[in-house]
């Protein structure tokens, strides 16, 4: 494609890196942007840079966050006996968004994946077993909840948590299956994931 502009071609080139944004789009929203008053345009940019730039991760839970702790460990009201296993932040919003659920969180950071050579080591682990074993004056830990993806990954990263706080007594759950075999939670739908978190088992 001839553009008629080297900076239209650079800012298309950028924006098709996105997920799902293929040049025809890139394009289309470039020259969106274009016509836009440039106070607009530099908010939008300024906006991409403070995220990038000056977003953390919670101390606690490693969710994203503004300051040394997200908005939800911050947040009193919370039930803090219980702990919500999940992979990333992706898997949080997904299950706040069923308004189900009123506990706090762990993010792992991924699954362990012997393929993609992804093991316990690499993940947010030892932080989880450490707000079990040493909770703050403030917590004191009686449940976690495995809300993996029910893949062959998942069930393997669930099945090493569960040995690996055996020996603290606390009580282990997993979702219950209404979300599909295979699928990820952030594409489950939200009736289906609220279900899945009130009807969640024992973890055996």
């Amino acid at each position: 494609m001839n553009y008629p502009s080297r900076l239209i071609e650079d800012a298309v080139n950028e924006i098709s890196r996105l997920p799902g944004i293929g040049k025809k789009t890139a394009l289309r929203l470039a020259l969106h942007l274009l016509k836009r008053e440039e106070e607009q345009t530099r908010s939008l940019s300024d906006a991409i840079v403070n995220m990038r730039t000056k977003t953390t991760y919670c101390v606690k839970c490693h969710n994203i966050a503004d300051e040394m702790y997200c908005n939800i460990c911050a947040n009193t009201k919370r039930d803090r006996t219980t702990i919500c296993v999940v992979v990333d932040t992706r898997d949080v919003l997904a299950i706040e968004s069923t308004n189900q659920y009123k506990g706090l969180y762990h993010v792992l950071g991924g699954i362990i994946s012997p393929l993609e050579g992804i093991g316990p080591s690499d993940l947010n682990i030892d932080s989880l077993v450490d707000r079990v074993e040493k909770p703050a004056e403030e917590e004191g830990v009686q449940e976690i909840i495995l809300a993996l993806s029910p893949t062959m990954e998942g069930d393997t990263t669930a099945f090493y948590l569960q040995k690996k706080l055996k020996s603290t007594g606390v009580k282990m759950s997993t979702i219950a299956r209404g979300v599909p075999i295979g699928g990820d939670l952030e594409y489950a739908d939200e009736i289906t994931l609220g279900r899945s978190i009130i009807s969640r088992v024992a973890y055996d």
